[in-house]
């Protein structure tokens, strides 16, 4: 791949820091809200072990109950007052790029989701957390959502037709305005599509739960796991187009059928794991899946620990791990040895 000016620094690369929401919209997550917190909590924890955490509090008594529950860990994490819906930073939050050595925040439209989730505070959360990380933002003028798109490092860029090229989003969109805007925005060189994310995903089909790079040209899925798998179509699809698309392809499997309190299955996904300095942070769901994936994530990423973390309780408002996080990449000259 040719070399560009600007480019988006995979989620494996070093990074500064990650940043975290924090709940405190209790009515977008009914029974489910104390529970995520703690969730949250927990899996702040075991991040702020290897690398710094800002913690993002979209109110005063976010700010509160974040102090009081991540007290142990206050050392390595700080508590940042951003304007922000609720948690989902991946889709909020700035995405950081390379432009020929210094930061940049690139900041995109926000409309909730393609107008399902509109919640005060979500379209400034991008330019609040470039503005607290001093990273000059340059603002772009289409709708776009983190979680919709995955980055190599070597110029690719993998999504999903089901959201980028949904009306509710960007209008006149075809792939080819599609791959206009991406390249310009992302200085990526191949833009590679599936069809559709998982049943039940409320973002309409983010591919951080379909399909993950963990290096150039090297993507990883999910196999179906149990005969009542709902995703077992969508999973088993996505595997013969990124193979047909000439990509290196490793698997491992999903959750399965995981239900929500009401007894419906929820949009459940290993994929939703988060890659920080020296850890990989998986969303744990239940005992015999997430195990194995876990080994599948140890050979893949030999030089971090696999870290699970339940999410039960946060896949029940509507996200996982990677949804909740944006990472802040290091980026500038590489220091002399």
């Amino acid at each position: 791949m040719t070399a560009q000016t600007r480019y988006v620094p995979p989620e494996w690369a070093p990074q500064t820091a990650l940043w975290v929401g924090w709940p405190h919209l209790p009515g977008e997550w009914g029974d489910a809200f104390t529970c995520a917190r703690q969730e949250i909590a927990d899996f702040i924890a075991q991040a702020a072990r290897f690398q710094p955490v800002r913690v993002a509090c979209g109110s005063k008594e976010a700010w509160q109950s974040a102090e009081a529950m991540l007290a142990d860990v206050s050392a390595q994490v700080d508590l940042v007052s951003v304007p922000t819906g609720d948690i989902w930073l991946r889709d909020t939050g700035p995405i950081i790029a390379d432009q020929d050595q210094a930061a940049t925040a690139l900041t995109f439209e926000f409309n909730g989701w393609g107008g399902k989730y509109v919640m005060p505070g979500d379209t400034e959360t991008a330019a609040a957390i470039a503005d607290a990380e001093r990273i000059p933002a340059a603002a772009h003028n289409f709708v776009l959502e983190g979680g919709a798109i995955e980055f190599d490092g070597a110029g690719r860029l993998l999504t999903t037709r089901q959201c980028l090229l949904n009306p509710n989003r960007n209008t006149a969109w075809r792939e080819a305005e599609a791959h206009a805007a991406l390249k310009t925005a992302f200085g990526v060189e191949q833009i590679l599509w599936l069809d559709r994310g998982l049943i039940g995903d409320h973002t309409d089909g983010h591919i951080d739960n379909l399909a993950r790079f963990v290096g150039p040209g090297h993507v990883l899925c999910q196999t179906p796991s149990g005969a009542d798998d709902p995703q077992a179509d969508i999973l088993s699809a996505a595997g013969a187009a990124l193979r047909d698309a000439g990509l290196r392809v490793s698997t491992l499997p999903s959750p399965g059928m995981i239900r929500d309190d009401a007894g419906e299955a929820m949009p459940a996904s290993h994929m939703n794991y988060v890659v920080i300095n020296g850890a990989v942070l998986l969303p744990d769901y239940e005992p015999v899946y997430s195990a194995k994936a876990a080994e599948v994530l140890a050979e893949l990423f030999p030089d971090r620990e696999i870290v699970s973390c339940a999410a039960r309780a946060i896949l029940q408002g509507g996200g996982s791990l990677h949804c909740m996080t944006r990472e802040i990449p290091h980026i500038g000259p590489v220091a002399a040895k």
